[in-house]
């Protein structure tokens, strides 16, 4: 039995992992930390994760950004692994991720979704073949609370086609002004709207053809499977950065 500590047990993300993992016979939270400190939860509840005294195989934040500090630190005195679930990272919070995955097992994904990592599977094999010919345009769609833009999904597609791409290729975040598209653009757009759980289209726009890759998640428990997925992969890992690719090869 894989025992989560849930960081952001509280959030929308925490509440569905916290539905979800009951429908698994080898995954459990064990322990939560949210700032509001709920008590209804089924499991133990901290403030701060430093306060957390239960024994735990595996860190799953779905917090916020500035909470990596101090799980980071806490995995490292527990000698946990992590599973970041979290998106809009710094650079330099991004490059501390980096650096601790040298001494401890940590996983981190831009969306958790098996569908969309196997979108971005397939990005890797088509975007240097249709580049020559389209245009590739990115459109990403979320509710109107969610604070990063672009999400951390689009960025992810957006980083596989730049990385398969020999050309010096740039992003454009939407689009004003009196200015023609540029051949080497990779274009992202974000939409912000009512409750839209996430949507992501790949449009690759050619002449006399448009080909688009479109993923619609209908539901966040596709965001906790995945999660739990990894929580149960990640459990048993030595040091390394780890994503999506390793857990869909098991």
């Amino acid at each position: 039995m894989v025992k989560i500590l849930l960081v952001g047990c509280g959030g929308k993300m925490g509440k569905m992992v916290t539905e979800t993992v009951k429908k698994y016979n080898n995954a459990e939270i064990a322990a939560g930390i949210d700032s509001f400190c709920l008590d209804n939860m089924g499991y133990p509840v901290f403030k701060n994760i430093s306060e957390c005294s239960v024994s735990c195989d595996v860190i799953l934040d779905f917090s916020r950004p500035e909470a990596l500090d101090s799980i980071l630190q806490f995995a490292k005195i527990k000698n946990l692994p992590v599973v970041m679930c979290t998106t809009g990272f710094s650079e330099e919070q991004l490059n501390n991720i980096q650096a601790f995955s040298k001494t401890n097992p940590i996983f981190r994904s831009g969306n958790m979704s098996l569908g969309i990592n196997i979108i971005n599977n397939i990005l890797k094999n088509v975007a240097s073949i249709l580049y020559g010919d389209f245009d590739i345009e990115i459109i990403e769609k979320h509710h109107n609370q969610k604070v990063d833009s672009p999400s951390g999904t689009a960025l992810l597609l957006a980083d596989t086609i730049k990385a398969s791409i020999s050309d010096n290729t740039f992003y454009v975040n939407g689009r004003e002004g009196i200015k023609k598209r540029e051949k080497n653009e990779i274009g992202i757009h974000a939409v912000r709207g009512g409750s839209i759980v996430g949507e992501h289209e790949v449009i690759f726009a050619g002449q006399g053809e448009t080909i688009e890759i479109k993923h619609t998640a209908i539901s966040r428990e596709v965001f906790a499977v995945g999660a739990i997925k990894a929580c149960i992969f990640m459990a048993n890992q030595i040091s390394g950065l780890y994503d999506m690719d390793d857990v869909l090869k098991i």
